[in-house]
């Protein structure tokens, strides 16, 4: 039995701005504190004009599913970017950490030049930090499923 696997050809550009929309969400996210919400508990009178009578609102209830989701939705996306990241090459973890991944205050900063002059010892040249910029992206987008074939 042989199995035959192509991998797909991807957008570049489109599947660039895919990968970097994703960890661009990704710094968001962990930045992000979460605002619980409350229940408002003095009593709102509102007249309502022909409405809907057969549904009732369960404030608690939706406040209580809220402030348990949506951390939960932003820690799980996280960590899937993590672990998509974790399981990259060493100079490409490295790029894609410096670049798209610090929490510092520099992170939001940082551009294409400080990291193949500053960050990689020894510096690489231009072109080859894009081969292995392309590399991860490919891997991330298949991995993210965030890819734009062809």
């Amino acid at each position: 039995m042989k199995l035959d696997f192509e991998l797909p050809e991807l957008d570049r550009k489109k599947t660039q701005r895919a990968v970097e929309s994703a960890l661009d969400k990704y710094r968001i996210c962990k930045y992000l504190t979460h605002e619980e919400r409350e229940a408002s508990i003095t009593a709102g009178y509102n007249e309502r004009f022909h409405g809907p009578t057969n549904t009732t609102s369960d404030q608690t209830a939706q406040i209580a599913i809220h402030n348990v989701d949506a951390p939960a939705e932003r820690k799980a996306f996280c960590e899937r970017v993590e672990r998509a990241v974790r399981r990259l090459h060493p100079k490409e973890r490295l790029l894609i950490e410096q670049r798209y991944m610090r929490e510092d205050y520099e992170g939001e900063y940082m551009n294409d030049m400080k990291v193949y002059s500053f960050i990689f010892n020894p510096p690489i040249s231009p072109v080859t930090y894009d081969k292995i910029r392309w590399k991860a992206f490919y891997k991330l987008a298949l991995d993210l499923n965030v890819e734009v074939k062809k």
